[in-house]
């Protein structure tokens, strides 16, 4: 599995095979969010795989049992490297992806969303969730690691909480909100650099902007891993 995922946050399709085009499929994997994903359908997933890349699709499965367990074999059959639910869904429908999703050689890594990240204790509340939002997060992803799961998608801040808990071989922990040194912070705001990511317990990273926006794509995955070595 890739240790780098760069996200592919276009509304074009084009831009993003584009991008890459730029890419080395053996340095980066690539991820596919909801935007993108229905823009450019399966087919474009397909086309990413095809040409190599390990593909993370990003579409946080949250549904009854039965469909999300139906999502998570088609999204099998685009071969895709990481597929995520919505820990939310309770056990019932995080055991369904579980049955779903083979635990062989070349099957997706099966992981969770617990709380996002644009959530507050505020929000929380407002949806009637009174409990403080690390515990929230702990029990979200407890759900998941009873369920059997491969890991959680998380801040980087909540990583090496994630990896004493899902205590099992190669548990994958996939942190977002990372900015090599130097980069603009655009919109985010609790950041981390790549190197202290995985430093707190990350075994992959989400890089967005910082690469999508370089004037040398690739250069700067270089660079970040690099810093990882």
């Amino acid at each position: 599995m890739s240790s780098l995922y760069v996200a592919l946050d276009f509304s074009d399709p084009s831009q993003a095979l584009t991008l890459a085009d730029l890419l080395d499929a053996q340095s980066c994997g690539l991820k596919v969010g909801k935007e993108l994903f229905v823009r450019g359908g399966p087919n474009l997933v397909r086309t990413l795989v095809d040409r190599g890349f390990d593909v993370f699709l990003d579409l946080k499965f949250h549904d009854i049992p039965h469909t999300v367990a139906q999502a998570c074999l088609a999204a099998c059959d685009l071969g895709v490297r990481v597929v995520n639910v919505h820990a939310a869904g309770g056990r019932a429908m995080l055991n369904a992806a579980r049955d779903a999703v083979p635990q062989t050689p070349g099957a997706p890594a099966l992981i969770a969303v617990t709380v996002l990240t644009s959530m507050d204790e505020t929000a929380l509340a407002e949806v009637g969730i009174a409990r403080p939002l690390a515990e929230q997060v702990q029990l979200l992803a407890g759900l998941a690691f009873d369920a059997g799961l491969d890991g959680v998608v998380c801040s980087a801040w909540e990583a090496r909480a994630m990896r004493t808990l899902f205590d099992r071989p190669n548990p994958v922990i996939i942190t977002p909100g990372i900015r090599p040194p130097g980069s603009a912070l655009d919109d985010q705001s609790r950041v981390m650099a790549p190197s202290d990511a995985m430093a707190a317990g990350a075994t992959a990273l989400v890089v967005g902007r910082p690469i999508t926006r370089a004037s040398d794509p690739s250069a700067v995955v270089q660079a970040i891993l690099a810093s990882l070595r």
